[in-house]
């Protein structure tokens, strides 16, 4: 399982295994104040990283990077 939040601290004390960081509580994937293309490439790039995390073997929390 993938957690995908922007409250890093809360998910790792919870005990999530695998997590990728989003943008915003209101806007997780997304920022209404740019363009259409700008939010499908964040949105596009954050899914992939999480689709990426599921296929990872992992020993330990783990935090995976995405580009801002």
């Amino acid at each position: 399982m993938v957690i995908m939040c922007n409250l890093i601290p809360v998910a790792t004390t919870v005990g999530a295994n695998k997590i990728v960081p989003t943008i915003s509580i209101p806007y997780p994937l997304g920022d209404p104040q740019t363009p259409k293309e700008v939010q499908w490439k964040l949105r596009y790039h954050r899914v992939g990283v999480a689709l990426d995390a599921l296929a990872e073997d992992i020993k330990e929390q783990t935090v995976f990077r995405v580009k801002i």
